[in-house]
């Protein structure tokens, strides 16, 4: 068991026994921008969304003041709307407010979901990640999360990871909740369809758009998630 998760070793059969319902919408992708989104990103985020369905683009820059981080949403935040692709802020209850972003993703150290309802309003979308930890997925559903994030998956240069959750992790959640998962971490058209076929209702994909030819890893996921 892990420190953060008191219910014990999940089973790992529940992967390889788990069904996906009828009722539960297919997995989309959810993509994570770099965190230099200077330059031509802009344009590489409207290919990108041009080439397939997305579902949610994440803004994730760190270390700049809130009025620079605004600055450069800005455009891309333009490009999500206009693509009607949900456009949701990493980290900032704050600067999701003052962009009048779609949802805010946030980390265990990055404040509670209810804070952030209370900011943000009902209609928002709020996300929270939990690692490996089916305790802490519990209470952010319970805090009124509109999802939770496991990972990572596999190894990813994105972001330094100390949790590794095995795919049945997304199997027990969709078998016990309706509330969507998000799959992050290293997923590659090559990886993920081990994700879907586990339950994942998102996959969160960064280094493996960004790192080459976003259109055409855009479509390799499109493919992917078709089955």
């Amino acid at each position: 068991m892990t420190e953060d998760d008191p219910l014990g070793p999940l089973d790992p059969d529940f992967a390889a026994n788990f069904r996906r319902n009828d009722r539960r919408p297919p997995c989309q992708l959810y993509l994570i921008s770099p965190l230099d989104v200077t330059g031509g990103f802009a344009d590489r985020l409207a290919r990108a969304l041009d080439a397939g369905p997305v579902a949610a683009f994440q803004f994730r820059v760190k270390d700049v003041d809130q009025h620079i981080a605004a600055k450069l949403a800005e455009p891309l935040q333009r490009i999500c709307a206009d693509h009607e692709v949900a456009f949701i802020v990493n980290d900032s209850i704050a600067l999701a407010k003052r962009l009048g972003a779609d949802g805010v993703h946030l980390g265990q150290e990055d404040g509670d979901p209810r804070e952030a309802r209370d900011a943000l309003g009902p209609e928002v979308q709020i996300g929270v990640t939990c690692h490996d930890s089916r305790h802490l997925a519990m209470e952010a559903g319970e805090g009124g999360a509109d999802y939770v994030a496991f990972g990572a998956f596999y190894p990813t240069t994105t972001k330094a990871v100390e949790h590794h959750p095995e795919p049945s992790i997304l199997s027990w959640w969709a078998s016990m909740f309706e509330l969507p998962s998000v799959a992050i971490g290293g997923i590659t058209p090559a990886n993920a369809p081990a994700l879907v076929a586990a339950g994942a209702d998102f996959l969160a994909v960064s280094g493996a758009v960004w790192g080459g030819d976003e259109a055409a890893a855009v479509r390799a996921f499109a493919e992917v998630l078709r089955g």
